[in-house]
């Protein structure tokens, strides 16, 4: 399955919505994404009703539409989000303590993946 980069995303979002994308607009439509997520998870929680529908294939479809307006509102703000979310939660880890942060999640998880390829 293709996968696709932060940057990937910003940049297709920034292209599909620089002809009339307004940020208000986007966020209209990420509150209401928002409220969607919170309506599935409701539902998984038994706390509203569900007619045997599949809220596994709902939740992810309304978790990617909120990534698709939040990112496309950075896009067109001209934000790096790979950036950001990396600084932000390398000062989050320092903030709670937390055992390791992103960037070095994704650094050792690199080296082992290479590590086993190598091996084959």
């Amino acid at each position: 399955m293709m996968k696709v980069t932060i940057e990937e995303l910003e940049a297709y979002l920034l292209d599909h919505y620089s002809n009339g994308g307004v940020d208000q607009s986007l966020f209209m439509k990420l509150v209401e994404e928002v409220g969607e997520v919170a309506e599935v998870l409701n539902k998984k929680a038994g706390r509203k009703f569900s007619d045997n529908e599949d809220l596994q294939a709902q939740l992810g479809n309304e978790l990617a539409d909120v990534i698709h307006y939040a990112v496309a509102i950075a896009a067109l703000n001209g934000l790096n989000m790979n950036e950001v979310i990396i600084e932000k939660d390398k000062a989050a880890s320092i903030k709670y303590n937390h055992r390791t942060n992103l960037e070095q999640f994704v650094i050792d998880k690199r080296k082992k993946a290479k590590s086993v390829f190598e091996e084959e």
